[in-house]
């Protein structure tokens, strides 16, 4: 599923506004629009005003998530909310539209990785993920600390 311009701008303004810098999990626009190629990959916006789909010119982008598909499992490989959004519901808008697109797909589970000291664990965990691996000091931040990483999964019914 490719993106237009519009797409592709709108999610690297929310990415480079949501992560931290110091953590280099910001992907750059190529990395962006190369994994758009990759079969099985899809993505849904959220604009500011709550509505998932293509975004509207006069309504700005405010979150996305990009997954891949591969036969019965999905990866959640990004998942951002603008934090002038956050607290508005939205990631949660974006993680039960991933579900109800992954059940129409006939996904049976979600797998994402994250660094292990990720603030985000808890609204994963409210979503029904669970840790399934752990990668010792598998991430090299921007700052040059090694991070470890899990691995979560939520089955999908």
């Amino acid at each position: 599923m490719m993106a237009t311009r519009a797409e592709i701008r709108g999610m690297m303004d929310v990415m480079l506004a949501a992560f931290d810098p110091k953590y280099g999990e910001a992907w750059n626009e190529q990395q962006l629009t190369s994994s758009m190629i990759v079969p099985g990959t899809r993505f849904a916006i959220i604009d500011s005003a709550g509505v998932v789909g293509p975004p509207s010119p006069s309504v700005r982008t405010a979150g996305f998530y990009l997954v891949r598909q591969v036969i019965d499992e999905e990866e959640l490989l990004l998942i951002a909310v603008n934090p002038e959004y956050r607290r508005n519901g939205l990631a949660s808008q974006l993680m039960r539209h991933l579900f109800a697109s992954a059940a129409e797909r006939g996904t049976r589970r979600v797998f994402l990785e994250m660094r292990a000291d990720n603030e985000a664990g808890y609204f994963y965990e409210n979503f029904g993920f669970e840790t399934v691996g752990l990668r010792k000091s598998y991430y090299r931040g921007a700052d040059g600390n090694m991070r470890d990483a899990k691995t979560l999964s939520v089955p999908i019914s």
